[in-house]
Protein backbone atom coordinates (compact mmCIF):
# COMPACT_ATOMS: atom_id res chain seq x y z
CA UNK A 1 0.00 0.00 0.00
CA UNK A 2 1.55 3.27 -1.13
CA UNK A 3 1.66 6.26 1.21
CA UNK A 4 1.12 9.87 0.17
CA UNK A 5 4.79 10.55 0.84
CA UNK A 6 5.63 8.06 -1.91
CA UNK A 7 2.88 9.36 -4.20
CA UNK A 8 3.91 13.02 -3.80
CA UNK A 9 7.53 12.14 -4.53
CA UNK A 10 6.45 11.15 -8.04
CA UNK A 11 4.38 14.27 -8.72
CA UNK A 12 6.08 17.07 -10.64
CA UNK A 13 3.26 19.61 -10.68
CA UNK A 14 3.71 22.71 -8.53
CA UNK A 15 1.23 23.68 -5.83
CA UNK A 16 -1.66 25.82 -7.13
CA UNK A 17 -2.64 28.33 -4.46
CA UNK A 18 -4.23 31.74 -4.02
CA UNK A 19 -4.74 34.24 -1.22
CA UNK A 20 -8.14 34.67 0.45
CA UNK A 21 -8.01 38.32 -0.73
CA UNK A 22 -7.63 37.35 -4.40
CA UNK A 23 -10.66 37.56 -6.65
CA UNK A 24 -12.54 34.50 -7.76
CA UNK A 25 -11.57 35.42 -11.33
CA UNK A 26 -7.88 35.25 -10.39
CA UNK A 27 -8.41 31.87 -8.71
CA UNK A 28 -10.07 30.59 -11.89
CA UNK A 29 -7.10 31.81 -13.92
CA UNK A 30 -4.70 29.96 -11.59
CA UNK A 31 -6.78 26.78 -11.92
CA UNK A 32 -6.80 27.08 -15.72
CA UNK A 33 -3.06 27.81 -15.89
CA UNK A 34 -2.31 24.76 -13.73
CA UNK A 35 -4.97 22.55 -15.32
CA UNK A 36 -6.51 21.70 -11.94
CA UNK A 37 -10.03 21.70 -10.55
CA UNK A 38 -9.20 23.34 -7.22
CA UNK A 39 -6.68 25.66 -5.60
CA UNK A 40 -5.59 25.84 -2.01
CA UNK A 41 -6.23 29.12 -0.22
CA UNK A 42 -3.20 30.15 1.80
CA UNK A 43 -2.73 33.06 4.16
CA UNK A 44 1.04 33.20 4.05
CA UNK A 45 1.96 29.54 4.51
CA UNK A 46 -1.16 28.62 6.49
CA UNK A 47 -3.98 26.70 4.84
CA UNK A 48 -7.23 28.62 5.38
CA UNK A 49 -9.44 27.05 2.73
CA UNK A 50 -9.87 25.44 -0.64
CA UNK A 51 -11.62 26.82 -3.71
CA UNK A 52 -12.95 24.46 -6.37
CA UNK A 53 -14.91 24.50 -9.59
CA UNK A 54 -17.83 23.23 -7.54
CA UNK A 55 -17.57 26.25 -5.21
CA UNK A 56 -17.60 28.51 -8.26
CA UNK A 57 -20.65 26.86 -9.78
CA UNK A 58 -22.67 26.79 -6.57
CA UNK A 59 -21.57 29.94 -4.75
CA UNK A 60 -20.83 32.39 -7.54
CA UNK A 61 -22.77 31.54 -10.68
CA UNK A 62 -25.95 30.27 -9.01
CA UNK A 63 -25.93 33.14 -6.49
CA UNK A 64 -25.50 35.80 -9.20
CA UNK A 65 -22.13 37.07 -7.94
CA UNK A 66 -19.44 38.57 -10.17
CA UNK A 67 -16.17 36.64 -10.25
CA UNK A 68 -14.08 39.78 -10.83
CA UNK A 69 -15.53 41.48 -7.76
CA UNK A 70 -15.89 38.60 -5.30
CA UNK A 71 -13.04 37.67 -2.98
CA UNK A 72 -12.09 34.01 -2.67
CA UNK A 73 -12.59 34.30 1.12
CA UNK A 74 -16.32 34.93 0.58
CA UNK A 75 -16.99 31.62 -1.12
CA UNK A 76 -14.11 29.22 -0.36
CA UNK A 77 -14.64 26.09 1.68
CA UNK A 78 -13.03 26.98 5.00
CA UNK A 79 -13.46 23.67 6.83
CA UNK A 80 -10.89 21.67 4.91
CA UNK A 81 -10.25 17.99 5.45
CA UNK A 82 -6.54 17.23 5.12
CA UNK A 83 -4.18 14.27 5.39
CA UNK A 84 -0.53 13.65 6.24
CA UNK A 85 2.25 12.03 4.20
CA UNK A 86 1.78 8.86 6.26
CA UNK A 87 -1.79 8.32 5.03
CA UNK A 88 -2.27 5.65 2.38
CA UNK A 89 -3.91 5.95 -1.02
CA UNK A 90 -6.74 3.70 0.19
CA UNK A 91 -7.35 5.85 3.30
CA UNK A 92 -7.58 8.96 1.15
CA UNK A 93 -9.96 7.28 -1.30
CA UNK A 94 -12.21 6.35 1.63
CA UNK A 95 -12.16 9.93 3.00
CA UNK A 96 -12.97 11.43 -0.39
CA UNK A 97 -15.74 8.94 -1.07
CA UNK A 98 -17.33 9.50 2.33
CA UNK A 99 -17.00 13.30 2.19
CA UNK A 100 -17.93 13.72 -1.50
CA UNK A 101 -14.92 15.87 -2.38
CA UNK A 102 -12.18 15.52 -4.97
CA UNK A 103 -9.08 17.23 -3.52
CA UNK A 104 -7.11 16.66 -0.32
CA UNK A 105 -4.31 18.90 0.94
CA UNK A 106 -1.34 17.09 2.47
CA UNK A 107 0.12 18.79 5.56
CA UNK A 108 3.31 17.96 7.45
CA UNK A 109 3.76 17.83 11.24
CA UNK A 110 4.04 21.63 11.44
CA UNK A 111 0.74 22.03 9.54
CA UNK A 112 2.58 23.28 6.45
CA UNK A 113 1.13 22.35 3.07
CA UNK A 114 3.45 20.00 1.20
CA UNK A 115 1.11 18.98 -1.58
CA UNK A 116 -2.38 18.14 -2.71
CA UNK A 117 -3.84 14.94 -4.13
CA UNK A 118 -6.87 14.66 -6.35
CA UNK A 119 -9.24 11.77 -6.80
CA UNK A 120 -7.62 11.35 -10.23
CA UNK A 121 -4.19 10.91 -8.64
CA UNK A 122 -5.57 8.25 -6.33
CA UNK A 123 -7.49 6.38 -9.03
CA UNK A 124 -4.42 6.38 -11.29
CA UNK A 125 -2.26 4.98 -8.48
CA UNK A 126 -4.86 2.35 -7.62
CA UNK A 127 -5.00 1.20 -11.26
CA UNK A 128 -1.19 1.00 -11.38
CA UNK A 129 -1.11 -1.10 -8.20
CA UNK A 130 -3.79 -3.43 -9.52
CA UNK A 131 -2.00 -3.82 -12.86
CA UNK A 132 1.21 -4.70 -11.02
CA UNK A 133 -0.61 -7.42 -9.07
CA UNK A 134 -2.20 -8.77 -12.26
CA UNK A 135 1.20 -8.86 -13.98
CA UNK A 136 2.75 -10.68 -11.03
CA UNK A 137 -0.05 -13.24 -10.95
CA UNK A 138 0.21 -13.83 -14.69
CA UNK A 139 3.96 -14.29 -14.37
CA UNK A 140 3.45 -16.74 -11.50
CA UNK A 141 0.86 -18.75 -13.41
CA UNK A 142 2.93 -19.01 -16.60
CA UNK A 143 6.16 -20.04 -14.84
Amino acid sequence: MKTLKQLLAGKTQSLAAVSPKDTVFHALQVMADNKVGAVLVLDGEQLVGIFSERDYARKVILMGKASKETAVAEIMTDKVMYVTPANTVQECMALMTKGHFRHLPVLDDEQKVIGVVSIGDLVKETICEQQFIIDQLQHYITN
